[in-house]
């Protein structure tokens, strides 16, 4: 049976001293050769992306691959920035491993999609698991992105997260490796959580 899960809250007080980084400055960082390689930006700190390792990318591709049979490649973008709400948007620019847009990608020519464009967003976590559970689904969850999942690669376990509000999703759901979901958008569609999941022992 699916668990309801305990939800992961973090202080909303910035530590001291701490630096904010901004979008635009992310920018000049780049443009000046300064900040290299993938990236993200969650609430002002720049993330490296890079190295990731073999269990990830084969769940980040399981995931996306079957996202696209659902709802058709055109639907869906893999490892890619997204908008969140306005008053967050400055010092966010996160990059789902995977989200499901309501136009085909090529509709958002003049920026990210955002967060009424968004029908499901993906993290796939093996080191992560603690951030895109609290801090990530914090601001998914003020943007109002209806369905939220986190894929637990090491406890082989996936999170859905529903009911967005500003304080956080009201509803978080675990399922295990042997049980099947649904994306909120697609009820009719089921897919074993193992589906997702890279093989064990796979090196």
């Amino acid at each position: 049976m699916p668990q309801i899960a305990d939800p992961i809250t973090y202080g909303s007080e910035p530590s001291p001293g701490r630096v904010r980084w901004t979008r635009q400055q992310c920018e000049a960082l780049l443009d000046a050769g300064i900040l290299e390689g993938r990236y993200e930006l969650i609430d002002g700190e720049i993330i490296s992306k890079k190295g990731q390792k073999p269990q990830h990318r084969i769940a980040v591709i399981l995931v996306s691959n079957w996202l696209r049979l659902v709802f058709g490649n055109l639907f869906i973008q893999s490892q890619s920035s997204i908008d969140v709400a306005e008053e967050e948007n400055e010092h966010n620019e996160p990059e789902p491993d995977a989200a499901v847009t309501r136009e085909p990608t090529t509709a958002y020519t003049r920026g990210n999609p955002g967060p009424k464009d968004l029908l499901l967003a993906v993290e796939v976590s093996d080191t992560t698991l603690r951030f895109d559970r609290g801090k990530k689904a914090a601001l998914y969850a003020a943007a109002g992105v209806p369905d939220y999942w986190v894929l637990g690669i090491n406890g082989r376990r996936l999170f859905v997260c529903r009911q967005p509000t500003k304080r956080g999703y009201l509803d978080t759901t675990i399922y295990s490796a042997d049980e099947s979901v649904s994306p909120l958008d697609r009820p009719d569609v089921l897919v074993r959580v193992n589906e997702l999941l890279p093989p064990i022992g796979n090196r």
